[in-house]
């Protein structure tokens, strides 16, 4: 008697004219992980009073201060409308500031404020903990990283076509 290996999700032929079952689309395996990162993250980032999000954003603060609400916005992914109650969150908790940009008063600039920069040596172990739950090794990290942001950069690019055509 033959044993034949599992078949890949990819391998499984459709069950119903011609639309591919739920673990065959990549949106749901992209959705899946999300929202398995985002759970594992949440008890590591609640000393530092931190949710995913504004981790996010301080991580993009870190990394470039001050930056306008615009360009943390891109950096993001997040329009205005849910940036700003972040932000202002945040500023609540006293880890950023904003202010207008004295020559442009039309734009916003935002930066980590003492505490907030502070906050940066104690995220680093939230780094090295997340490493630690990867099945993959570094060379496979790398790998799909490459190609996540090729994906994510194809998908901003079909958005912005999208909506050149409206």
């Amino acid at each position: 008697m033959t044993t034949r290996a599992t078949p890949s999700p990819l391998d499984v032929p459709a069950d119903f004219a011609g639309i591919p079952k739920l673990e065959q689309h990549l949106c749901f395996a992209l959705y899946s992980a999300s929202g398995l990162m985002t759970r594992l993250y949440r008890p590591l980032l609640e000393p530092l009073g931190l949710t995913y999000p504004q981790y996010l954003t301080m991580l993009a603060l870190w990394e470039h201060a001050p930056r306008t609400v615009g360009e943390l916005g891109d950096a993001l992914g997040l329009d205005s409308a849910t940036l700003t109650p972040l932000l202002k969150r945040l500023e609540a908790n006293g880890l950023v500031t904003r202010r207008r940009d004295a020559a442009d008063e039309r734009r916003v600039l935002v930066e980590p404020t003492q505490r907030g920069q502070a906050l940066r040596e104690s995220a680093k172990a939230v780094s090295a903990a997340m490493r630690c739950h990867s099945m993959l090794d570094g060379d496979e990290l790398k790998s799909l990283h490459h190609s996540l942001t090729r994906l994510i950069d194809g998908l901003r690019a079909a958005g912005a076509n999208a909506a050149d055509g409206d």
